[in-house]
């Protein structure tokens, strides 16, 4: 089977940001509310929720994240081209 992940991201412009959303999240904030009220991406709209994709249909720093870091804790600050990602990786198949 090929490899497959599910994730959800916050994308924000600087990396204090990104701490201070990370922090909230730790905290007890829901990821989703903080990605709808905070993240620039469009995928905000579904609570920063990526769907399901495959190892290279991401940029390469978030790609090697999504493909390593444990399930369902939360990962970042991740510099891209974008911006700064907080991401959660919610499902895998290796």
């Amino acid at each position: 089977m090929a490899k497959k992940a599910t994730a959800r991201h916050i994308l924000v412009a600087s990396e204090a940001k990104c701490l201070e959303l990370k922090a909230a999240i730790e905290a007890g904030a829901d990821f989703a509310q903080v990605a709808k009220d905070n993240s620039t991406c469009p995928s905000s709209r579904q609570g920063g929720d990526l769907g399901s994709f495959g190892p290279g249909q991401m940029v390469k720093e978030f790609d090697t994240v999504v493909f390593s870091a444990p399930i369902n804790v939360v990962q970042g600050p991740v510099k891209t081209q974008f911006g700064y990602h907080l991401l959660e990786v919610t499902s895998r198949q290796d």
